[in-house]
């Protein structure tokens, strides 16, 4: 199972705020992750299966992986700029991704990928939010979520 979302159109983003995709090229059609066109939340469900051994396990292990082109508005200050993904709000701080452009509206591309557990029967909102202190841009973003466990027979 993987789904893929994107926002391809330039975008201005707060402090603060969240990434807004706007497409859904392959969207998750199993129910394990939702998302409406236009918002920047995925909610990931904790739904695990059990295994032939009969045991279940505790958590629903997810890959998310992030890319897109940031840069800095023309009305704002050449300096360091990031984004991270945030899970219920909280930054996963191994998802940090952080460029320092010399000027403004100088493009550079930030990608990182991470393992996010969700706890069995438990949902959790996944977000892409601008860490920097000022408003960035960005450009061609690109989440995919998938779950390898069910790409595995057991």
């Amino acid at each position: 199972m993987a789904c893929e979302y994107s926002a391809n159109a330039v975008q201005t983003i707060n402090p603060g705020e969240s990434v807004v995709f706007t497409d859904s090229p392959v969207p998750c059609n199993q129910g394990l992750v939702r998302h409406r066109d236009d918002t920047g939340s995925f909610l990931m469900s904790g739904r695990v299966h059990r295994k032939s051994c009969g045991c279940c396990p505790s958590t629903a292990d997810y890959l998310v992986t992030f890319g897109a082109n940031i840069a800095i508005p023309s009305t704002g200050t050449a300096g360091e700029i990031g984004v991270a993904l945030t899970l219920d709000g909280a930054t996963i701080q191994t998802s940090t991704m952080s460029v320092t452009p010399a000027a403004t509206e100088e493009y550079f591309h930030v990608s990182e990928s991470v393992s996010v557990p969700v706890w069995r029967g438990c949902c959790e909102t996944l977000t892409v939010q601008n860490i920097s202190n000022q408003p960035i841009l960005m450009k061609n973003a690109s989440v995919i979520i998938s779950r390898p466990d069910l790409n595995v027979t057991y």
